[in-house]
């Protein structure tokens, strides 16, 4: 009879520590909803079995039409915003560029016009506003939204106005998931999407919103994408602008500063469609113009990890952290550089400095497990588990499948 060796007593005990935690992640609750503040809503959990017209009646009334019109009155474009709390709409930033006066109607019953007070807050860079409306608050139901990042080929649908036939209902399914330094996940859905679908909700099978939609410019078929709602929880409520404060915002910046913003904005255009490329002349434009800005840097070593210019990356990174030494983001991309460079006791060193200044930064311990994983300590990656299960347990679980392998 053929003896096996037996496997070392830790080896045991670590994979029976993972197995373990694998079946306490899998037995544990779905991530809770939150809101636009990161708080948690109050809205019930839905059950998963609710079908597609279900999904809609419910969720149907707390998405918008928003319309804007110019200082003469006259119309300009169209788009589409949600609840995120009472009387708080959030649509995208381009949406109500330029606008003068802007109006929501809503889809319930036979709908009504209401008139938008100003904004809240403004995103430029993930092209988002948050609008104050006034209405009764019984007419603005918040909609639960969930920061869990959606797996490819889920099921997916939106409500929007396009080409202002609104309440339309399209669905499809999730085909990619990318990120985008300082910006957050990118969804790409085949969900179709035309023209006044611009701030449309995007939604699970459980009526949670997981992204807002942009309308982005592509040359193929069914490359919609959606930004994902962790940067919509992030938005800092102020005082309410007009629209004529939030058109004036950057008139005192200097040239050079407008025109390196541009080009930084015409690299996350091209970050948002996969084009690393294109992004990375834009980014590297706009460093030119301004090169004390710190994200500019990180986004040119991300383009540069894409393309395999590891080296290039770290030395992009170490620029950004000069400039900004506190930021969890460049450490942890740094750290990235370091692992694709297979400098992995580096790339520790950065992951930890990540955590560091941003303890609740998952992704950071996440990486962290993956690089202890490169070098063989299964207890440090382990551990890291244990550090993220409480912050992210989706982003554990996939963690305690990395263990098992």
């Amino acid at each position: 009879m053929r003896m096996f060796p037996r496997p070392p007593a830790l080896v045991l005990c670590l994979a029976l520590a993972a197995s373990a935690q694998v079946a306490r992640a899998q037995n544990s609750q779905p991530p809770s909803d939150t809101l636009a503040d990161g708080r948690n809503s109050t809205a019930p959990s839905s059950p998963t079995t609710e079908s597609l017209p279900d999904l809609v009646r419910r969720v149907k009334t707390s998405v918008v039409s928003v319309l804007t019109y110019d200082a003469k009155g006259e119309p300009l474009i169209s788009g589409t915003g949600f609840f995120v709390r009472a009387g708080e709409v959030v649509t995208n930033m381009h949406v109500i560029k330029g606008a003068h006066r802007v109006e929501i109607h809503t889809l319930d019953g036979k709908g009504r016009t209401f008139p938008v007070a100003g904004a809240l807050a403004v995103d430029d860079e993930a092209d988002l506003a948050l609008l104050k409306v006034e209405l009764p608050a019984e007419r603005s139901k918040p909609l639960p939204m969930t920061t869990s990042i959606p797996d490819e080929g889920e099921k997916v649908f939106l409500i929007g106005n396009p080409l202002r036939l609104e309440g339309s209902v399209s669905d499809g399914i999730v085909s990619a998931i990318r990120e985008v330094p300082d910006l957050g996940r990118i969804i790409q859905t085949t969900a179709p999407v035309s023209h006044g679908n611009s701030g449309s909700p995007l939604f699970n099978m459980r009526g949670q919103v997981i992204g807002i939609v942009t309308v982005k410019v592509t040359n193929g078929q069914n490359i919609n994408l959606a930004l994902g709602v962790s940067r919509i929880t992030g938005l800092k409520r102020g005082d309410v602008m007009t629209f004529d404060q939030v058109a004036s915002r950057n008139r005192s910046a200097t040239q050079p500063e407008v025109l390196a913003e541009l080009w930084y904005r015409g690299g996350i255009d091209s970050l948002w469609l996969g084009n690393y490329d294109s992004a990375l002349s834009y980014f590297e434009t706009a460093a030119n113009r301004n090169p004390r800005r710190p994200e500019t840097w990180i986004q040119i070593g991300f383009c540069k990890v894409k393309q395999g210019r590891n080296e290039e990356a770290i030395r992009a990174y170490k620029r950004a952290l000069q400039l900004k030494p506190n930021s969890a983001e460049g450490h942890n991309k740094l750290g990235d550089a370091y692992f694709y460079a297979g400098r992995f006791d580096e790339a520790i060193a950065s992951y930890k400095d990540a955590a560091r200044v941003q303890p609740d930064q998952a992704e950071a311990y996440y990486n962290l497990g993956l690089a202890y994983l490169e070098i063989g300590d299964r207890a440090a990656a382990l551990a890291q588990s244990k550090l993220l299960e409480p912050i992210d347990p989706d982003l554990n679980r996939k963690l305690l499948v990395e263990l098992q392998r």
